[in-house]
Protein backbone atom coordinates (compact mmCIF):
# COMPACT_ATOMS: atom_id res chain seq x y z
CA UNK A 1 0.00 0.00 0.00
CA UNK A 2 1.47 3.21 -1.15
CA UNK A 3 0.96 5.73 1.84
CA UNK A 4 2.34 9.16 0.02
CA UNK A 5 0.61 11.79 0.48
CA UNK A 6 -0.73 14.60 2.94
CA UNK A 7 -3.04 13.30 5.82
CA UNK A 8 -5.08 14.83 8.76
CA UNK A 9 -5.40 13.43 11.72
CA UNK A 10 -8.78 14.42 12.65
CA UNK A 11 -9.77 16.09 15.63
CA UNK A 12 -12.94 14.71 17.94
CA UNK A 13 -15.70 17.10 17.99
CA UNK A 14 -17.50 17.43 21.33
CA UNK A 15 -21.36 18.74 21.64
CA UNK A 16 -22.02 21.18 24.90
CA UNK A 17 -22.51 18.94 26.88
CA UNK A 18 -19.13 17.00 26.94
CA UNK A 19 -20.26 13.78 24.00
CA UNK A 20 -18.76 13.49 20.99
CA UNK A 21 -21.07 15.25 18.18
CA UNK A 22 -20.55 12.90 15.14
CA UNK A 23 -22.35 15.24 13.49
CA UNK A 24 -19.96 17.83 13.55
CA UNK A 25 -17.12 15.13 13.17
CA UNK A 26 -18.91 14.16 9.93
CA UNK A 27 -18.92 17.78 8.43
CA UNK A 28 -15.90 18.38 8.77
CA UNK A 29 -15.13 15.25 7.16
CA UNK A 30 -17.54 16.27 4.19
CA UNK A 31 -15.36 19.64 3.74
CA UNK A 32 -11.89 17.40 3.92
CA UNK A 33 -13.27 15.24 0.89
CA UNK A 34 -12.94 18.69 -1.30
CA UNK A 35 -9.53 19.05 -0.47
CA UNK A 36 -6.57 17.31 -2.16
CA UNK A 37 -5.52 15.47 1.36
CA UNK A 38 -4.80 11.72 1.04
CA UNK A 39 -6.78 10.55 3.57
CA UNK A 40 -7.57 10.72 7.41
CA UNK A 41 -5.79 9.03 10.42
CA UNK A 42 -8.70 8.75 12.97
CA UNK A 43 -8.16 8.10 17.17
CA UNK A 44 -4.62 9.72 17.08
CA UNK A 45 -3.17 12.54 19.26
CA UNK A 46 -4.89 15.03 17.96
CA UNK A 47 -7.99 13.38 18.28
CA UNK A 48 -7.91 13.09 21.91
CA UNK A 49 -7.71 9.19 21.24
CA UNK A 50 -6.48 9.17 24.92
CA UNK A 51 -9.46 11.00 26.39
CA UNK A 52 -12.43 9.29 24.77
CA UNK A 53 -14.10 6.46 26.81
CA UNK A 54 -14.01 2.28 25.71
CA UNK A 55 -17.52 2.94 24.13
CA UNK A 56 -16.91 6.14 21.73
CA UNK A 57 -14.52 4.88 19.83
CA UNK A 58 -16.33 2.69 17.47
CA UNK A 59 -18.38 5.38 16.60
CA UNK A 60 -15.92 7.69 15.73
CA UNK A 61 -14.25 5.00 13.51
CA UNK A 62 -17.54 4.24 11.85
CA UNK A 63 -18.80 8.17 11.39
CA UNK A 64 -15.69 8.40 9.50
CA UNK A 65 -16.08 5.78 7.16
CA UNK A 66 -19.22 6.51 6.72
CA UNK A 67 -18.60 10.25 5.84
CA UNK A 68 -14.97 9.76 3.82
CA UNK A 69 -14.95 10.12 -0.07
CA UNK A 70 -13.82 6.81 -1.91
CA UNK A 71 -10.58 6.96 -2.72
CA UNK A 72 -9.49 8.66 0.55
CA UNK A 73 -7.29 6.47 2.45
CA UNK A 74 -8.02 5.64 6.65
CA UNK A 75 -6.05 4.90 8.94
CA UNK A 76 -7.11 3.63 12.37
CA UNK A 77 -5.23 4.62 15.52
CA UNK A 78 -5.37 1.32 17.36
CA UNK A 79 -2.10 1.23 19.77
CA UNK A 80 -3.30 0.43 23.75
CA UNK A 81 -1.02 -0.48 26.77
CA UNK A 82 -1.66 -3.92 25.88
CA UNK A 83 -0.68 -6.05 23.08
CA UNK A 84 -4.16 -8.25 23.47
CA UNK A 85 -5.75 -4.81 23.63
CA UNK A 86 -3.95 -3.50 20.57
CA UNK A 87 -4.42 -6.03 18.27
CA UNK A 88 -8.34 -6.12 19.28
CA UNK A 89 -8.60 -2.59 18.00
CA UNK A 90 -6.33 -3.62 14.91
CA UNK A 91 -9.18 -6.29 13.86
CA UNK A 92 -12.08 -4.29 14.72
CA UNK A 93 -10.96 -1.23 12.69
CA UNK A 94 -9.97 -3.77 9.81
CA UNK A 95 -13.67 -5.30 9.91
CA UNK A 96 -14.99 -1.46 9.80
CA UNK A 97 -13.14 -0.86 7.07
CA UNK A 98 -9.98 0.58 8.09
CA UNK A 99 -7.27 0.23 5.57
CA UNK A 100 -4.35 0.70 7.95
CA UNK A 101 -3.72 0.98 11.32
CA UNK A 102 -1.28 3.76 13.53
CA UNK A 103 -0.13 1.86 16.21
CA UNK A 104 1.96 4.17 18.96
CA UNK A 105 4.10 2.23 21.84
CA UNK A 106 2.39 1.03 24.98
CA UNK A 107 4.32 3.38 27.68
CA UNK A 108 3.05 3.37 31.43
CA UNK A 109 6.07 0.70 32.12
CA UNK A 110 8.89 2.47 30.84
CA UNK A 111 11.47 1.03 32.51
CA UNK A 112 10.20 -2.53 31.57
CA UNK A 113 10.03 -1.68 28.17
CA UNK A 114 13.04 -2.21 26.30
CA UNK A 115 13.92 -2.73 23.20
CA UNK A 116 13.30 -6.29 23.11
CA UNK A 117 10.03 -6.05 24.86
CA UNK A 118 8.53 -3.27 22.35
CA UNK A 119 9.74 -5.32 18.95
CA UNK A 120 7.93 -7.95 20.34
CA UNK A 121 4.95 -6.33 21.46
CA UNK A 122 4.67 -4.65 17.60
CA UNK A 123 5.40 -8.11 15.74
CA UNK A 124 2.71 -9.86 17.60
CA UNK A 125 0.35 -6.89 16.41
CA UNK A 126 1.79 -6.94 12.92
CA UNK A 127 1.56 -11.07 12.76
CA UNK A 128 -2.34 -10.67 13.75
CA UNK A 129 -3.15 -7.75 12.07
CA UNK A 130 -5.37 -8.52 9.20
CA UNK A 131 -4.33 -4.95 7.69
CA UNK A 132 -1.09 -2.92 7.66
CA UNK A 133 0.63 -1.41 10.29
CA UNK A 134 2.24 1.87 10.50
CA UNK A 135 4.49 2.25 13.83
CA UNK A 136 3.85 5.43 15.72
CA UNK A 137 6.99 7.36 17.38
CA UNK A 138 5.76 10.61 19.23
CA UNK A 139 8.07 10.12 22.74
CA UNK A 140 6.88 13.85 22.82
CA UNK A 141 3.62 11.78 24.67
CA UNK A 142 4.92 8.30 25.38
CA UNK A 143 8.67 9.11 26.29
CA UNK A 144 9.69 6.01 24.27
CA UNK A 145 11.12 6.93 21.51
CA UNK A 146 11.31 4.40 18.57
CA UNK A 147 15.00 3.96 18.10
CA UNK A 148 16.24 3.59 14.54
CA UNK A 149 17.90 0.16 15.48
CA UNK A 150 14.17 -0.99 16.57
CA UNK A 151 12.77 0.62 13.57
CA UNK A 152 15.09 -1.23 11.49
CA UNK A 153 14.30 -4.61 12.74
CA UNK A 154 10.41 -3.95 12.83
CA UNK A 155 11.26 -2.80 8.88
CA UNK A 156 11.95 -6.58 8.34
CA UNK A 157 8.32 -7.31 9.53
CA UNK A 158 6.21 -7.89 5.91
CA UNK A 159 2.86 -6.60 7.20
CA UNK A 160 4.81 -3.54 9.35
CA UNK A 161 4.46 -1.06 6.25
CA UNK A 162 5.87 2.11 7.61
CA UNK A 163 6.35 4.77 10.25
CA UNK A 164 5.05 7.78 11.58
CA UNK A 165 7.75 9.95 13.11
CA UNK A 166 6.65 12.88 15.13
CA UNK A 167 9.56 13.76 17.36
CA UNK A 168 10.54 16.41 14.58
CA UNK A 169 14.04 15.13 14.77
CA UNK A 170 14.89 15.00 11.01
CA UNK A 171 18.23 13.66 11.65
CA UNK A 172 16.73 10.55 13.07
CA UNK A 173 14.32 10.58 9.91
CA UNK A 174 17.03 10.25 7.61
CA UNK A 175 18.69 7.67 9.23
CA UNK A 176 15.91 5.43 9.61
CA UNK A 177 14.88 5.93 5.76
CA UNK A 178 18.88 5.29 5.38
CA UNK A 179 18.84 2.00 7.30
CA UNK A 180 15.32 0.38 6.65
CA UNK A 181 14.89 -1.79 3.77
CA UNK A 182 13.24 -0.36 0.58
CA UNK A 183 9.83 0.42 0.37
CA UNK A 184 9.72 1.30 4.18
CA UNK A 185 7.41 4.27 3.87
CA UNK A 186 8.09 7.51 5.95
CA UNK A 187 5.15 9.58 6.96
CA UNK A 188 6.05 12.75 9.61
CA UNK A 189 3.93 14.39 11.86
CA UNK A 190 5.52 18.01 11.81
CA UNK A 191 4.37 20.73 9.65
CA UNK A 192 7.27 22.61 10.91
CA UNK A 193 10.12 20.12 9.59
CA UNK A 194 7.97 18.49 6.16
CA UNK A 195 10.42 20.11 3.40
CA UNK A 196 12.94 19.26 5.05
CA UNK A 197 11.81 15.71 5.99
CA UNK A 198 10.86 14.85 2.08
CA UNK A 199 14.06 16.16 1.24
CA UNK A 200 15.64 13.22 2.93
CA UNK A 201 13.04 10.64 1.31
CA UNK A 202 10.04 10.75 3.43
CA UNK A 203 6.99 10.26 1.15
CA UNK A 204 4.62 12.77 3.21
CA UNK A 205 2.99 13.20 6.73
CA UNK A 206 0.29 12.88 8.89
CA UNK A 207 0.13 16.77 10.23
CA UNK A 208 -2.00 18.17 12.86
CA UNK A 209 -1.61 21.54 11.06
CA UNK A 210 -3.45 19.87 7.93
CA UNK A 211 -6.95 19.80 10.31
CA UNK A 212 -6.64 23.64 10.04
CA UNK A 213 -4.77 24.27 6.64
CA UNK A 214 -4.97 21.61 4.62
CA UNK A 215 -4.64 23.50 1.42
CA UNK A 216 -1.54 24.64 2.16
CA UNK A 217 -0.12 21.54 3.49
CA UNK A 218 -0.85 19.72 0.62
CA UNK A 219 0.81 22.67 -1.54
CA UNK A 220 3.70 22.41 -0.03
CA UNK A 221 3.79 18.63 -0.66
CA UNK A 222 2.50 19.08 -4.20
CA UNK A 223 5.18 21.95 -4.76
CA UNK A 224 8.36 19.69 -3.54
CA UNK A 225 6.95 16.67 -6.05
CA UNK A 226 6.99 18.40 -9.01
CA UNK A 227 10.72 19.67 -7.83
CA UNK A 228 9.52 23.37 -7.48
CA UNK A 229 12.26 23.71 -4.27
CA UNK A 230 12.76 27.52 -4.31
CA UNK A 231 8.82 27.60 -3.77
CA UNK A 232 8.79 24.78 -1.03
CA UNK A 233 11.46 26.33 0.45
CA UNK A 234 9.02 29.66 0.69
CA UNK A 235 5.98 27.81 1.79
CA UNK A 236 8.02 25.99 4.51
CA UNK A 237 9.25 29.23 6.03
CA UNK A 238 5.36 30.38 5.81
CA UNK A 239 4.18 27.12 7.99
CA UNK A 240 6.74 27.22 10.83
CA UNK A 241 5.35 29.75 12.80
CA UNK A 242 1.73 28.68 12.97
CA UNK A 243 3.18 25.01 13.17
CA UNK A 244 4.22 26.55 16.39
CA UNK A 245 2.27 28.37 17.87
CA UNK A 246 -1.03 25.96 16.88
CA UNK A 247 0.41 22.66 17.40
CA UNK A 248 3.68 22.64 19.03
CA UNK A 249 2.43 25.35 21.88
CA UNK A 250 -1.53 24.08 22.38
CA UNK A 251 -1.39 20.42 21.23
CA UNK A 252 -5.20 19.55 20.28
CA UNK A 253 -6.90 22.27 21.79
CA UNK A 254 -4.72 25.05 19.60
CA UNK A 255 -5.87 22.89 16.35
CA UNK A 256 -9.58 22.98 17.55
CA UNK A 257 -8.90 26.63 17.88
CA UNK A 258 -7.41 27.45 14.51
CA UNK A 259 -10.39 25.18 13.28
CA UNK A 260 -12.76 27.12 14.23
CA UNK A 261 -11.21 30.35 12.57
CA UNK A 262 -10.79 28.44 9.32
CA UNK A 263 -14.89 27.87 10.03
CA UNK A 264 -14.16 23.71 10.65
CA UNK A 265 -16.05 22.30 13.70
CA UNK A 266 -13.51 22.35 16.31
CA UNK A 267 -14.86 23.55 19.32
CA UNK A 268 -13.94 22.97 22.88
CA UNK A 269 -11.47 19.89 23.63
CA UNK A 270 -12.43 17.26 26.52
CA UNK A 271 -10.63 18.43 29.83
CA UNK A 272 -8.57 18.72 31.16
CA UNK A 273 -7.36 20.33 28.30
CA UNK A 274 -8.59 23.69 27.65
CA UNK A 275 -8.40 26.52 24.27
CA UNK A 276 -5.96 28.96 24.16
CA UNK A 277 -6.78 31.73 25.59
CA UNK A 278 -6.34 35.54 26.12
CA UNK A 279 -2.97 36.48 24.03
CA UNK A 280 -2.39 33.12 23.00
CA UNK A 281 -6.12 32.98 20.96
CA UNK A 282 -4.78 36.74 19.69
CA UNK A 283 -1.45 35.42 18.31
CA UNK A 284 -2.85 32.59 16.61
CA UNK A 285 -5.65 34.60 14.84
CA UNK A 286 -2.74 36.72 13.67
CA UNK A 287 -0.55 34.74 12.63
CA UNK A 288 -3.84 32.33 10.90
CA UNK A 289 -4.92 35.70 9.66
CA UNK A 290 -0.89 36.48 7.76
CA UNK A 291 -0.63 33.23 6.13
CA UNK A 292 -3.88 33.72 4.82
CA UNK A 293 -3.74 36.67 3.44
CA UNK A 294 -0.23 35.50 1.92
CA UNK A 295 -1.93 32.97 0.14
CA UNK A 296 -4.23 35.34 -1.51
CA UNK A 297 -1.21 37.61 -2.51
CA UNK A 298 0.41 34.85 -3.97
CA UNK A 299 -2.98 33.82 -5.71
Amino acid sequence: MDFAGIFAPLTTPFSADGCVSLTDLKHNVGLYNGTGLRGYVVLGSTGEAVLLTPAEIEPVLAAVKEAAAPGKLLIAGSGAESTAETIERTRRAAELGYEAVLVKPPHYYKPQYKADVLVGHFRRVADASPIPVLLYSIPQFTGIPLETREVVALAEHPNIAGIKESSGNVQRVGEIIAAAPRGFQMLVGSASTLYASLCVGAIGGILALADALPEQCVELYETFRRGEQERAGRLQEALVPISKLVVSDHGAAGVKYAMDYRGYRGGQPRLPLICPQGEAARAIRESLASILSFESARA
